[in-house]
């Protein structure tokens, strides 16, 4: 049973680190503030979640999984207001999305 639950923890703590570099890697290679945020946000809550669920299952019941758990709660509510924080400050120092330029034909529909 000892052995189920380390790779059950092990799962999860790998899925959360998986997660978290893929929004690391967002955040490098994304141009703008406001794409780096998208790519961040959900992806660091998830991660971090999965990380603490992970060592959830793997310390039982004890004083470290409540611990834990308030970590977790603080995360998952600190994580997104940062976010919207940092968009908010973008936003108020007119810093201007990075957007690719479409191109539109300002011609009339000919009927054949």
């Amino acid at each position: 049973m000892g052995l189920a639950i380390e790779l059950i923890s092990y799962l999860f703590i790998s899925i959360g680190s998986i997660l978290i570099l893929i929004g690391s890697i967002g955040l490098l290679r994304l141009p703008d503030v406001f794409s780096r945020i998208h790519a961040v946000g959900m992806i660091d809550t998830a991660g971090i979640g999965f990380i603490i669920f992970g060592l959830l299952i793997y310390t039982g019941f004890s004083n470290s999984s409540i611990k834990l758990i308030i970590l977790g709660v603080i995360l998952f509510f600190t994580s997104p207001i940062s976010g919207h924080a940092v968009a908010i400050s973008a936003k108020q120092n007119d810093v201007k999305p990075i957007l690719k330029k479409a191109i539109i034909e300002n011609s009339e529909i000919k009927n054949d």
